[in-house]
């Protein structure tokens, strides 16, 4: 990973203000582009390189990022200061959501045709513990967070997040406040953060509603990059994937 590292400390991938059109040509210019006119106002936004191709999905734990891949079906643990990876660990399937769960992580894997949906236990010394396969309800399920014992899982295709036990049985369903989710995890003071999204996966922003709540709105906070997906926050920022572009960008608001 020498020339990952590289392009991190050379500041081919430092932060740039989306927006500003006094910013030089780069190859981050066709996305900038993209961006909705009201990015002017936000928070800088700091790209770097993935490792692998097509990043989704992310998490942090203990100093280190944890980014699956959809094209090597791999995850990978990433030192955020130095931009190297530390780990790499191979997943029983294409990952799609993945969180903290107390010492060890819950990672969400698509496996054959049809990307039926499962949940595995992820141990940070050892890798997936594959007898801990267990079917997503419906076998559907992607973006995954845990907040105490309370896991929440998202269902797109139901509009839905489910409120589930350690177990993995339901305790409540909580409807989703906008068209599309492109990710979600909690924040601070605990608070439940996403990004949403309109039917055609455009016009995507940052935000939070409350799950504890009855069909609570959704609040937003700033627009994001169309290619944005998953959630991640490390104390002080927050981190997303932007899958399409094979970078991996952290913002704070």
């Amino acid at each position: 990973m020498v020339l990952l590292a590289e392009a991190f400390m050379s500041g081919a991938y430092s932060g740039c203000f989306l927006g500003n059109p006094g910013l030089r040509a780069s190859r981050n210019l066709p996305l900038r582009l993209r961006l909705s006119a009201g990015m002017q106002t936000t928070e800088q936004l700091n790209r770097f390189p993935s490792p692998a191709t097509r990043p989704h999905p992310l998490a942090y734990r203990d100093g280190s990022l944890w980014m699956g891949s959809w094209d090597t079906d791999r995850i990978y643990v990433i030192d955020p200061q130095t931009w190297t990876v530390r780990n790499e660990i191979q997943a029983p399937g294409r990952p799609y959501g993945l969180t903290v769960f107390g010492d060890e992580l819950r990672a969400v894997i698509a496996h054959g045709e049809e990307e039926d949906r499962y949940v595995y236990r992820l141990l940070p010394d050892r890798g997936f513990d594959l007898e801990s396969k267990t079917p997503c309800p419906d076998h559907t399920g992607s973006h995954i967070a845990a907040k105490g014992s309370t896991i929440y899982l998202g269902q797109m295709g139901f509009h839905r997040i489910l409120a589930m036990r350690p177990d993995w049985t339901v305790e409540r369903e909580i409807e989703l406040p906008t068209p599309r989710c492109a990710g979600f995890g909690f924040g601070p003071d605990g608070h439940f953060y996403m990004t949403s999204a309109d039917e055609e996966f455009e016009n995507l922003a940052f935000g939070t509603f409350d799950v504890a709540g009855d069909r609570s709105p959704f609040e937003s906070i700033r627009p994001l990059p169309e290619e944005a997906r998953s959630l991640a926050y490390d104390g002080a920022r927050w981190w997303t994937c932007l899958r399409e572009a094979n970078e991996i960008a952290s913002f704070t608001v």
